[in-house]
Order: C-alpha cells, then structure tokens, then sequence
C-alpha cells in the first residue's frame, strides 16, 4: 500500500472517533458544505491545513454530495528550505497543490505594531482574491477546536468582550465567499498525535521571526495566543472537561442574565426595558 494511502486510512480508524467523526460533525452540524460548492482549501504548510486537506479529500470519495476542491497554497515569501518542504510533503499526501506567490513577509518585515494580525489579514485577502479568481465560492481554514477556545479567552481577558471563532463566516468585501472551518470539533493534541503515528514534519509559522529564532513577545496576538494555550493546559490538568466547558459557555448565552450586547451594528442593555418586566 502507498504510504499516502496508508496515511488516509489512519483517519478513519486509528483517529476515527477524535478526528474522523469530530469532522464530520462539524461538517453538517453547521452545514459547512452544500451540492456544488467549489472549495479552495487554504494550504499553509502546517499539520492542520494538511489534515484538514485529507479530511476534504475522504469526504469528497465517500460522501453523498458532489462538491469541487482546489488545493490552494500561497506562498508569502517562505524560504527555499521551508518552500520546499511544502511541496514534499505535499506529494507524500498526494495533494496536488496550486502555488501562488506574494511578497507578504517583506512588507510586514518592519511593522512593529501587531505585524501578525496584519500578516494574517493580509493572507486571507489574497485567498479569497486567488479563491475567485479559480471560480471557488468558499475558503476553507485549518483551525481547530483548540484555536476556538483561545478566541473565547482571549476574547474575554484581553479584549473585554464575549465573542468566538465562527464555523463559517460571510465574506464582507468579497461578494459570494465564504470562510468555512471543518476542524473546528478537532482537538490540536489529536492532530499532533495523527502527525507523530504517521512520522510526518510540518513547518511551523515560518515567517522571519521565526526563521531567526526570534522571541516576538511584545503583548501582540502571537505572544497572548500561548498564553492562552498554556493556560488551558494548566487549567485541564485540573479539570479534563474545561475546554468543552469554555466552548459551550458561548452556546449557553443567557440574555437575561447579560448586562449588556451587540447585535447588527447596535448595543443593547439590560435597563431598555427592565421597567417593562
């Protein structure tokens, strides 16, 4: 058996309760994918994407909808090194990836204030662009179950608001797309544990600061990203459901019981009509 295909088959029965099953939840509990989309599937080198892209690819042979994949892969100005190892292990999971070229890296290169999130927004613009420009009405992003919960956290302790990370998201400035993402049930540890059983080695961010083993911790997301990570770690280690906890505390919204919230553009407070009960 080809080593791609031996890597597939761990999914469904090795992983198929922790990532399997956790997928296809995601999938049509939130209604991810319908007949006929074409989805450009966001390459970024890592152990998420990649999963996520061989997820894409089981469902698409045995599933009972008919929808198109495109394997997008930017590169925003990788090294050759970490470039490469892209296209390797791109061909280790057979999947046929669309590379495309920007200069991202150099013109975040000398942004001291919060050169990550503008690093990030500027990835997912032109994915969208490329995603159009290859006739795709969706976009589909590796985060996982892990990444959500930080969200909400970080949302609440730094950002002094209630808000997550949506399982599909409208585009605002690109008519017709959609941000979609099919790990979001998946636990991080399961897909590092699916990388390790099946010997695979995924660049990391790979961007300049990480390429010269530079601290970047001046308060921006990066740093306050594993600060979050490290404190649910701590925080499961004392209760192993804490995490499922976080995540349903943002399904469990009592209105009643909230000062106050946002809806379209407006605030509304729990005075407006505390007269009138």
């Amino acid at each position: 058996m080809e080593r791609y295909k031996e890597i597939e088959r761990t999914i469904i029965t090795n992983y198929r309760k922790k990532i399997w099953n956790r997928f296809v939840k995601a999938i049509q509990e939130y209604d991810l994918i319908q007949e006929g989309d074409k989805i450009a599937v966001c390459m970024s080198g890592g152990k998420d994407s990649s999963l996520m892209a061989k997820c894409l690819q089981e469902l698409q042979r045995h599933g009972k909808m008919n929808f198109d994949l495109v394997f997008l892969c930017m590169n925003p100005g990788y090294n050759e090194a970490n470039k490469q190892k892209i296209i390797n292990n791109c061909e280790i999971l057979n999947i046929p990836i669309t590379m495309f070229e920007t200069d991202i890296f150099d013109r975040v290169a000398t942004i001291n204030d919060h050169p990550c999130y503008l690093c990030a927004r500027m990835r997912r613009g032109h994915l969208y662009e490329q995603a159009q420009k290859l006739g795709c009405n969706k976009i589909a992003l590796g985060h996982h179950f892990d990444d959500v919960i930080e969200t909400i956290l970080m949302g609440m302790l730094y950002g002094a608001q209630m808000q997550t990370m949506m399982p599909k998201v409208k585009s605002t400035s690109h008519t017709g797309m959609q941000l979609i993402r099919p790990l979001y049930y998946v636990k991080e540890n399961d897909i590092i544990n699916w990388k390790e059983k099946n010997n695979l080695e995924f660049i990391q961010c790979a961007c300049r600061f990480t390429e010269n083993y530079t601290v970047y911790d001046n308060g921006g997301e990066n740093s306050k990203r594993e600060e979050m990570k490290n404190l649910i770690k701590k925080l499961r280690q004392i209760n192993p459901y804490i995490d499922v906890n976080i995540f349903r505390s943002a399904q469990n919204v009592n209105l009643d019981t909230i000062i106050s919230y946002r809806k379209n553009g407006e605030t509304h407070h729990f005075l407006d009509d505390y007269d009138k009960k």
